[in-house]
């Protein structure tokens, strides 16, 4: 029997979705945000999937100036692999929001692979009061968005990202986003081995239950054959019982506050290191083990931390 393949745990600290009303545990301000990294590190995460926010009200940023002070706190007291997330904002440009990747060289960014619609309104029903005044119209808003990311601007972002020589995680949120990749990687825009990350249950996208996990792998099997690998995010309370059904089907993880505010059912997590913590004791109680920082980097062909730019 072949050598089972260890797991790698990407936590995704913050994103640009949750607001501060929603969880205290959410960071946004620049200790906050390296505090909870370093401490999912420690935890088990082998990546670090990053977002800044303005350290004052907690709004999502794509300023340069927000990613440093926590990049350089990271660097220092931790060897994970950091991936700058290049989703930034649904309303910003592509120029914008692949700014900060391209500024700080980093490891690894993230890719998206589809124009869509990307809404989370319902969350705006949730609360009465918000701590910040932009809060209520942002999450209201997302009715009306589209998240654009055209071919030309998937061209435009992997062709100005590629002097870096960064490794993409190709966030793909439903079946068409992974023939959009395919498309790509044949036009030479992206070079196998190619690393995809299924994205579940986000309102816009596809649907986070078991069947819809295998028709995604299933279909970049038949795509990419063996010049892949994957993981998977899930959305909300399916966040935990995704990445659960994604290690025993051989596949990486990924948890964060990003994803998912709660630890299990209508209990709040306190911090990204819980969400890891317990992940990583699911994999390993069922028999996985899990990758360290340089192992990541060994399974997905990164260039190393010594070529980055912070």
């Amino acid at each position: 029997m072949a050598k089972r393949q260890k797991t790698i745990i990407t936590c995704a600290v913050t994103g640009a979705i949750h607001t501060p009303t929603m969880s205290d545990a959410l960071p946004y301000t620049y200790d906050d945000i390296a505090s909870q990294a370093i401490e999912a590190a420690e935890a088990g995460a082998s990546i670090l999937h990053l977002h800044a926010r303005n350290p004052d009200t907690g709004a999502p940023s794509v300023d340069t100036a927000d990613f440093s002070p926590f990049l350089s706190r990271i660097k220092q007291a931790t060897d994970a692999v950091v991936n700058i997330s290049t989703g930034g904002s649904l309303t910003l440009s592509i120029q914008d929001r692949i700014k900060p990747a391209a500024t700080f060289s980093a490891e690894m960014c993230s890719m998206n692979m589809g124009s869509m619609n990307f809404a989370f309104h319902p969350l705006a029903k949730r609360y009465d009061t918000w701590k910040y005044d932009w809060e209520e119209a942002y999450v209201a808003n997302s009715k009306g968005n589209i998240f654009r990311n055209t071919f030309q601007d998937i061209e435009e972002a992997a062709t100005t990202l590629a002097p870096h020589d960064i490794k993409f995680e190709h966030e793909c949120y439903d079946v068409s986003h992974l023939y959009n990749l395919k498309f790509c990687v044949d036009s030479g825009l992206f070079k196998a081995p190619i690393f995809i990350q299924f994205v579940l249950g986000i309102l816009g996208g596809i649907g986070a239950d078991i069947d819809n996990l295998v028709f995604m792998k299933k279909t970049a099997d038949k795509l990419f054959g063996d010049s892949y690998s994957w993981s998977v995010l899930a959305a909300g309370a399916a966040q935990i019982p995704m990445a659960t059904t994604a290690s025993q089907m051989g596949g990486n993880v990924r948890v964060g506050l990003e994803d998912s505010l709660f630890i299990s059912r209508g209990e709040l997590a306190e911090s990204n290191a819980q969400q890891v913590a317990k992940i990583r004791h699911i994999v390993e109680q069922l028999g996985a083990e899990v990758a360290t920082p340089d192992e990541a980097r060994e399974m997905l062909d990164l260039k190393g931390a010594d070529r980055v730019n912070f």
